[in-house]
């Protein structure tokens, strides 16, 4: 009976121990968390970008989730788009391909490059706007006038183009005097519109070159191919491949 109460006694305080040791496990685990989280707020890890987006896109199976660019970029860009878009400065003057025909054509037709820097700036505009070479246009006021804004034929074809004034009076206006197409700049841009309509009608340059000049019944086509040589004469003084000494 003594031996039994004597082991209770030792049950009840090996308990105790255990029950103490138990204790203070628990208080040293909560004071090691407590100085993890400090040591955190005092030294916060850095998180690069690049490397998450990498790890994203590989758990994706190599698709990204993220956007390439940066959170504050992409808000940056919403910014940009919500605002009025920038404008293009407009140059409105000649190419250096079209800088190297002004030269090309002045020493041949012996014109001033001052006379002929407006009549080139016209065939680069009035090109870009009806979609068609500008070069080509050159080449028809090569072949028409030899670059002489006066040039009037019997037939009545004014200008450097040679428009005839009669047939196309809905191009001219009807506000403009008789004289309208002797102004370089708008016989340029009616002799324009004029080859544009005969493209679109004919459905081919050569074509509509005949009915420019109103040689459809030509079947040497003798115009067009004039016209087209000297086309290529003019590109390839753009190229600076012409030589003006080379010229017939």
């Amino acid at each position: 009976m003594k031996h039994a109460t004597r082991n209770q006694g030792l049950a009840r305080q090996a308990g105790g121990v255990l029950l103490n040791l138990a204790h203070g496990a628990l208080l040293a685990g909560a004071l090691m968390g407590m100085t993890s989280v400090n040591n955190d707020g005092l030294n916060p890890v850095g998180i690069n970008y690049l490397e998450t987006r990498t790890a994203t896109s590989a758990q994706d199976g190599g698709h990204a989730v993220f956007s390439a660019a940066a959170p504050d970029a992409a808000a940056g860009s919403a910014g940009r788009r919500a605002g009025p878009a920038p404008v293009a400065e407009v140059d409105d003057g000649l190419s250096v391909e079209m800088e190297r025909v002004r030269d090309w054509v002045a020493e041949r037709y012996r014109v001033s490059t001052d006379t002929l820097e407006p009549v080139l700036a016209a065939a680069q505009e009035a090109g870009r706007d009806r979609g068609i070479d500008p070069l080509l246009i050159v080449a028809i006021m090569a072949v028409e006038s030899s670059f002489n804004p006066r040039a009037q034929s019997h037939m009545g074809a004014q200008g450097l183009m040679q428009v005839m004034p009669r047939y196309h009076q809905d191009k001219i206006g009807k506000k403009r005097g008789k004289n309208a197409l002797f102004d370089p700049e708008f016989n340029v841009q009616v002799g324009t519109h004029v080859l544009h309509e005969t493209i679109t009608r004919y459905g081919s340059v050569q074509r509509a070159l005949q009915a420019y000049n109103g040689s459809l019944g030509d079947p040497s086509m003798r115009y067009p191919r004039k016209v087209l040589a000297m086309k290529k004469r003019l590109v390839a003084a753009a190229s600076g491949r012409e030589q003006v000494a080379s010229a017939g």
